[in-house]
């Protein structure tokens, strides 16, 4: 009796990668895929990189409103130097404007992960493009490094002070007292 796999270890073998090739595709376009992409207005602005969100549609389980932590950007906290700075200028960017908020990920406070577009900017990388907040991607080829480069030689924002404490580093030094 012919099995209708194959047992010789090539043919398992051809099998396997054949697998894996397609499960690295399904795992390389799932980020965008699974990406929610919604329209709304931002009815609150919490810090220079959280606000909350009223999409224009929502299911009735749902809440009216979402949290929504700006993806890949960290702003100044509210007591730090510059952080009342980054939080007027989100708001003059954002509040009370129609945008497009793409959902990336949730965090591990419930919060949603996005990028926020306004009128055709895009407001994470327009943060730390005025100097309003570090990237806090870590790939060095990630666009918002070269931008915070940019804001870093042309003193924009946090980076008129010669040596602006990223707020990772406040945090840490708050809960530490």
């Amino acid at each position: 009796m012919r099995l209708p796999f194959a047992l010789d270890p090539r043919g398992v073998r051809r099998q396997t990668l054949a697998l894996r090739a397609v499960l690295a595709l399904i795992l390389m376009f799932a980020g965008s895929a699974w990406a929610d992409t919604m329209q709304g207005v931002v009815i609150v602005v919490i810090d220079g990189d959280t606000l909350l969100f009223k999409p224009d549609h929502y299911h009735p389980s749902s809440r009216a409103f979402l949290k929504v932590r700006l993806a890949n950007i960290d702003a100044p906290e509210a007591n730090q130097p510059h952080g009342e700075a980054a939080t007027r200028a989100l708001k003059e960017m954002a509040l009370k404007q129609r945008a497009t908020l793409e959902i990336v990920a949730t965090d591990t406070y419930g919060r949603k992960l996005g990028r926020l577009e306004v009128a055709g900017a895009a407001l994470n990388a327009e943060l730390v493009r005025r100097g309003h907040a570090w990237s806090s991607s870590r790939d060095a080829a990630d666009p918002l490094r070269s931008v915070q480069e940019e804001a870093r030689a042309a003193r924009r924002g946090l980076w008129a002070d010669a040596a602006p404490t990223p707020p990772w580093v406040w945090r840490r030094e708050q809960t530490a007292r």
